[in-house]
């Protein structure tokens, strides 16, 4: 091997791959949604790309906007990319990552891994999305099936990162290793209590923001007794049908930016049906707009109010409602100031750089 910076090049078939640094100075992430789609991977990859560009971290991707792709089934804002080994392995190349992160497990997220095995090149993933689940509500398809794939496919990376505890614990019976917790955090200055105002709704609001789908659980906030309004922020495959089940119901469809927060901001509670979220962005959101919560107590809600403080977790979703009402904004945008970016930030640094360091040491010990 020739030497390359400060680091080693590696070399497939006598030909350069990547150049990689034991300092990570710059990592390339790839994942398979992006930009248009609305979720919480992308958010949570928006902010932390700009949390890593402030402290100098060069950042990469590789996404489906590069790529021709198809619709997913039963999900067509989501698109899969089309593409080859060959030329997912050129970006990778040009690209020349200190550190690769491989953010989710779909087309491109598969070929990512593939190259970074045949070339011995040190990388990390994360764990967002509950697709057993989700794939099992959808098709009759036992969710161990699909737990034993995604195992095989996080376990050869040098560490997992998970949004939780009680979903590392999880995991782990499920025979992942190299499990890591990576929080999320919220960017308290755009999702703020400032931002409230009359939305021309009956009172009390009580609203749900996330995709519109079957592992969201929506019937179960939708068919509550509640007082005042039900007001459903976002879109997808179950949109029309729940319109249609659930007249009384206001759905805005998809929203961005400030219209959004103002949304979070107006609201009253906000009631998270969801049961297999890995996490649940939208309700730091919720909490930095002051807006308490109401939800099962399943992973997610169970981590972050574990302490009983910003909102109400039960198996009767009504009763968590109704007692949201009795906590403070004040109180529920204390909890959200818990949850910085900036510390999110370090905590993945943290462990990208405790996985190149034992790459860095793994390949030292076979030379």
């Amino acid at each position: 091997m020739t030497k390359a910076r400060n680091g080693r090049r590696l070399f497939s078939r006598g030909a350069p791959i990547i150049e990689w640094n034991r300092q990570v100075g710059r990592i390339l992430f790839v994942t398979d949604t992006w930009d248009p789609q609305i979720n919480g991977v992308v958010q949570t990859l928006k902010s932390l790309f700009s949390v890593l560009e402030a402290r100098g971290i060069g950042i990469e991707r590789i996404s489906p906007e590069s790529f021709r792709s198809l619709p997913l089934p039963s999900y067509p804002d989501i698109r899969l990319a089309l593409t080859t080994r060959r030329r997912v392995a050129k970006l990778m190349r040009e690209a020349n990552p200190d550190h690769v992160h491989i953010v989710t497990e779909g087309p491109l997220g598969v070929l990512a891994r593939a190259i970074c095995l045949k070339h011995g090149l040190p990388f990390t993933t994360s764990y967002h999305t509950r697709f057993p689940e989700y794939v099992q509500a959808r098709a009759p398809i036992p969710a161990r099936w699909s737990y034993r794939w995604l195992r095989r496919f996080h376990n050869a990376g040098g560490g997992t990162m998970v949004g939780t505890p009680s979903l590392l614990e999880e995991l782990r019976g499920h025979g992942f290793d190299k499990l890591r917790l990576w929080g999320r955090g919220v960017d308290t200055d755009r999702f703020h209590p400032r931002l409230r105002r009359d939305l021309g709704l009956p009172k009390p609001v009580f609203l749900y923001v996330g995709r519109v789908a079957v592992e969201k659980n929506l019937p179960a906030f939708l068919s509550l007794d509640l007082p005042g309004t039900k007001l459903i922020v976002g879109d997808g495959p179950d949109m029309e049908v729940l319109k249609k089940r659930f007249p009384a119901a206001h759905f805005t469809g998809a929203m961005r930016g400030t219209e959004l927060a103002e949304q979070f901001a107006s609201a009253d509670v906000f009631v998270f049906p969801s049961k297999t979220d890995t996490f649940g962005l939208v309700l730091l959101e919720a909490l930095a707009s002051g807006v308490p919560v109401a939800a099962y107590p399943v992973t997610g809600p169970l981590d972050i109010f574990a302490d009983g403080k910003g909102g109400v977790l039960s198996e009767d979703l009504r009763t968590a409602a109704m007692a949201a009402l009795d906590i403070s904004r004040e109180e529920a945008r204390a909890k959200a100031m818990e949850h910085g970016w900036d510390a999110c930030g370090d905590d993945f640094m943290r462990i990208v750089q405790a996985a190149q360091d034992q790459f860095v040491a793994t390949s030292a010990g076979g030379n």
